[in-house]
């Protein structure tokens, strides 16, 4: 269950780095709360897609090969960036909006279920 998670994430987050790699202004335009934070930027967007490319790939390798530094430090990058987007959460004011509920499924379920899941998989045993 837990591999299937953390395929799963990692999944997402390699998508949403092609998105946001190669779609940029339409990740700008169509993600709710993207746009508050300020005027486009391509290279920021960008840069957040190879994060969360490499984060992706991290999650799916270690998945893959069974090696727990690899998931923790996959689901490093998210977690962080899932605590800033609480910080900025309660910097709105705590609203319970279309925002505060994409940030909710979007970003901090997912982050924080591939951490528990990189801590709790079982590994097989190495010989």
């Amino acid at each position: 269950m837990m591999r299937t998670i953390l395929y799963a994430i990692g999944g997402l987050y390699v998508l949403t780095a092609i998105y946001m790699f190669l779609a940029p202004q339409s990740f700008y335009d169509l993600t709710p709360g993207v746009a508050m934070m300020g005027p486009f930027n391509l290279h920021f967007i960008r840069d957040a897609g190879l994060a969360f490319l490499v984060s992706g790939g991290a999650l799916v390798w270690g998945a893959a090969k069974q090696d727990r530094t690899a998931l923790v430090l996959g689901a490093l990058w998210p977690c962080l960036h899932a605590a800033f987007h609480i910080w900025i959460w309660f910097g709105r004011g705590l609203p319970v909006d279309e925002v505060a509920l994409v940030n909710l499924f979007g970003i901090q379920l997912p982050a924080w279920m591939a951490m528990v899941a990189a801590r709790r998989i079982k590994l097989a045993a190495k010989s």
